[in-house]
């Protein structure tokens, strides 16, 4: 399995790191695409560095390289991520607005109709946000909040980033025991 993963400039980089270490477990080719803002995110909100965080990675693209192969429909994959994902990088996406790799490679995975995941961070919303979210929802994309559930009672920040790191490789078919599934009973 191929997947890529984008990791933008939005608060939440720790859901990013946290899926790459998962997918390195499970086997998965992995093609990373961080963006600048994300790079000082990262460092700023945790305790691993830019290289880290790329060392988890099977393959690591600049944004800035739009002849990647990741760039192109013929290049072969089961998907994206991205994770987090802003709200300028969900427009660019909703628009078909290419500006950098990370966009585009969304773009294509619309485009070829493979599954694209974003894990929109923002709150409050707006409208214009709902709308960005809606628009990228008509043209193929899942939409991803980090909304934790709480019935599994996470103990800590990581049950907290595994609940929703789960969810993500739940949409790929991809088995795990990151959470407790509902069991539609009560715990006593």
């Amino acid at each position: 399995m191929d997947l890529i993963v984008g990791i933008s400039g939005a608060t939440g980089s720790i859901y990013g790191i946290r899926l790459l270490q998962v997918l390195r477990k499970k086997g998965v080719n992995t093609h990373l695409i961080i963006t600048p803002t994300s790079k000082r995110i990262i460092v700023e909100e945790t305790s691993y560095g830019v290289q880290e965080v790329e060392a988890l990675a099977s393959f690591v693209y600049d944004e800035r390289d739009l002849g990647a192969p990741i760039s192109s429909g013929s290049f072969k994959t089961d998907g994206m991520v991205v994770i987090p994902c802003s709200m300028k990088t969900l427009s660019a996406i909703a628009h078909s607005y290419n500006a950098n790799l990370l966009t585009r490679a969304a773009d294509v995975t619309l485009k070829e109709r493979r599954r694209l995941a974003l894990v929109v961070r923002e709150t409050p919303l707006h409208s214009g946000h709902l709308e960005l979210m809606l628009r990228a929802s008509h043209s193929g994309a899942i939409i991803v909040p980090p909304v934790p559930a709480f019935y599994y009672r996470p103990r800590t920040l990581e049950d907290l980033v595994d609940h929703t790191v789960g969810k993500i490789l739940d949409l790929f078919g991809i088995d795990h025991e990151l959470f407790e599934r509902w069991g539609g009973g009560s715990r006593g």
